[in-house]
């Protein structure tokens, strides 16, 4: 509930700042010259490729959320069973057995979204965010019927 309402917090930020910023390129177009009205198409641009950019990670959430959603309601959502430090944190080798096994799984069912899934949360829990987010990209596209190229 708290990753939530961080995220919810950040994209209300975003949008002020995409207004404020987008309010200051219409200023700037509206001044008339050559240079402003270059400058103020140019400042537009930013605030759209920030609101494209949320919309999509906003979609992502969603979609992973859902599979997770649905993984839990058929009982397959992975297990904890890394082990942790003291500071609470993920102990690597067992991040890294665990992956190992989430690895295995996936190459055994490549078109399986479920293994994708588990795959993705081991990435994570191995502290990959990109490959976490590839795989999770993966397990989405296998949900709801497509493919994506490796």
């Amino acid at each position: 509930m708290r990753a939530k309402i961080s995220y919810a917090i950040t994209a209300a930020v975003l949008v002020f700042y995409f207004v404020l910023v987008g309010s200051r390129g219409v200023m700037l177009i509206q001044s008339g010259t050559v240079i402003t009205i270059t400058f103020g198409v140019a400042v537009l641009i930013l605030p759209v490729i920030g609101l494209w950019f949320l919309w999509k990670n906003t979609q992502f959430v969603r979609r992973a959320n859902a599979l997770a959603a649905e993984l839990d309601a058929e009982g397959g959502l992975p297990v904890d069973e890394l082990k942790r430090t003291p500071g609470g944190r993920i102990d690597r080798e067992s991040a890294d057995e665990v992956f190992a096994k989430r690895k295995a799984e996936t190459e055994a069912a490549p078109d399986d979204w479920r293994s994708w899934f588990r795959l993705a949360v081991a990435y994570h829990d191995a502290r990959d965010t990109p490959r976490a987010r590839k795989a999770m990209q993966r397990a989405i596209a296998l949900h709801d019927g497509r493919t994506l190229e490796a």
